[in-house]
């Protein structure tokens, strides 16, 4: 074992206990008396179902959490990653050997698919079990056993042959333009952020749920209204078939220019009145009114720009490889794994960054829809959406700072009551 292998053990574990003990502090605070601004969204027997859901979850969680746990010491510490390496290389290098850029690459794409799909694997008896016994234990899950597998399945599909494609990229990059790795590779991932942010709705959402355009009544009379009064040009609504996996409800605004739209889950429809969803979508123009779409996409730029800076300096040294039981020499695949949790306490303090602005702009997009006299509708939305999805009202104030990237209902609520010019929030 060396100082570096060392370092990547300390941190997972650090990162672990880090995950644990924020969680033991929200689950402490489970059960709370509600204030006054939470009063009537539980009765009691639905507050101690919430708590019993919350509970439940939170058990999971760490069993997940401890499986990971072990399984990545097991990998690291055994080095079953130089192992993979070893092993691919001695099937590849005879008839690969002669030409490093192929070979680099096809050693790169199969070594992470072959991660990706274990990783998978090993994720599938969780995730079985929140589907079929959480979730379907308070009321949520619809899913059917085969439409589960089917996702499973394509899931693992879209993953792969996404990851292949980038990896392929920037696998060739590096090896045929080394100098230039860091500000080619970075361009290729934003090139495919910006990509996905604009077709993601119309490529990948389809190979799991259909997306119908609202039909013609009040609802999208009301909706289209508000875009007008509001200045803003919306073509595209569409309602999503959410109900025939879960009871849960959202809506989300997606795309830039042409190709931006606003996708209503069909259970949000069922939950809410008319004025309800008008309001949850004036938050969602908000949004966009508000340009947090690009300051969010700019920040992304800036962040993942340091980050491939610091990659392209450190993934010529030799010393990750050899960390994760590679060969004597700087091999990209092996690089980029050590890499990647090595810059787990720059992308946690990013992570925590980034959810204080995302917190601040969903009070900002709050105080849009309060512009328009929605804020009662919204206030009650996001009630009715909290109850139905069993939320947790009090999360820690600890966990809230580190993980949510939405304010808690209680200051949701407390901004929109107290708001009197909702435009300076």
């Amino acid at each position: 074992m060396n100082i570096i292998l060392i370092i990547i053990i300390v941190f997972i574990v650090l990162d672990f206990v880090l995950g644990r003990v924020l969680n033991a502090l929200n689950a402490r605070d489970f059960g709370k008396p509600l204030p006054a601004e939470l009063a009537g969204i539980y009765d009691d027997e639905k507050y101690k179902k919430q708590q019993e859901y919350s509970l439940a979850k939170y058990k999971l969680g760490v069993v997940s959490a401890v499986i990971s746990l072990v399984v990545e010491l097991l990998a690291f510490g055994l080095g079953w990653f130089g192992w993979l390496d070893g092993v691919l290389r001695g099937w590849l290098e005879p008839s690969l050997g002669a030409s490093p850029v192929w070979f680099a690459v096809i050693m790169c794409v199969l070594f992470f698919i072959i991660i990706l799909l274990v990783n998978d694997i090993l994720d599938i008896p969780v995730s079985y079990y929140s589907t079929f016994r959480v979730e379907e234990r308070f009321g949520f899950n619809k899913s059917t056993k085969k439409l589960f597998w089917s996702d499973q399945l394509k899931d693992a599909v879209v993953t792969a042959i996404i990851a292949a494609l980038i990896l392929s990229l920037v696998t060739w990059i590096y090896t045929a333009i080394p100098d230039w790795f860091w500000l080619l590779a970075w361009g290729v991932l934003m090139a495919f952020q910006i990509f996905m942010l604009m077709f993601y709705s119309n490529l990948i959402v389809p190979l799991f749920n259909k997306q119908t355009p609202l039909e013609e009544g009040e609802l999208r009379t009301k909706i289209e209204a508000f875009a007008t009064k509001a200045g803003f040009k919306l073509n595209n609504i569409y309602v999503m078939d959410s109900s025939k996996r879960s009871t849960h409800a959202n809506a989300y605004f997606t795309g830039l220019g042409s190709k931006k739209r606003i996708v209503l889950y069909d259970t949000l429809i069922k939950q809410l009145t008319t004025d309800e969803i008008v309001a949850v979508l004036a938050h969602e123009i908000g949004h966009y009114k508000k340009k947090h779409t690009m300051r969010m996409l700019f920040l992304s730029m800036i962040s993942s720009l340091v980050m491939f800076v610091i990659l392209g300096w450190a993934i010529k040294s030799p010393e990750l490889s050899i960390a994760l039981g590679g060969p004597n020499e700087s091999v990209f695949h092996l690089g980029i794994l050590a890499f990647a949790i090595l810059y787990t306490p720059i992308s946690t303090l990013l992570g925590i960054l980034t959810n204080k602005l995302s917190r601040r702009h969903e009070y900002q997009a709050d105080a849009f829809a309060g512009q328009y006299g929605l804020a009662e509708e919204l206030i009650s939305a996001l009630k009715k959406l909290s109850a139905e999805s069993l939320s947790n009202l009090q999360p820690h104030k600890a966990y809230v700072f580190v993980y949510f990237s939405h304010p808690t209902l209680l200051r949701r609520i407390q901004k929109l009551m107290a708001c009197t010019n909702c435009s300076s929030l």
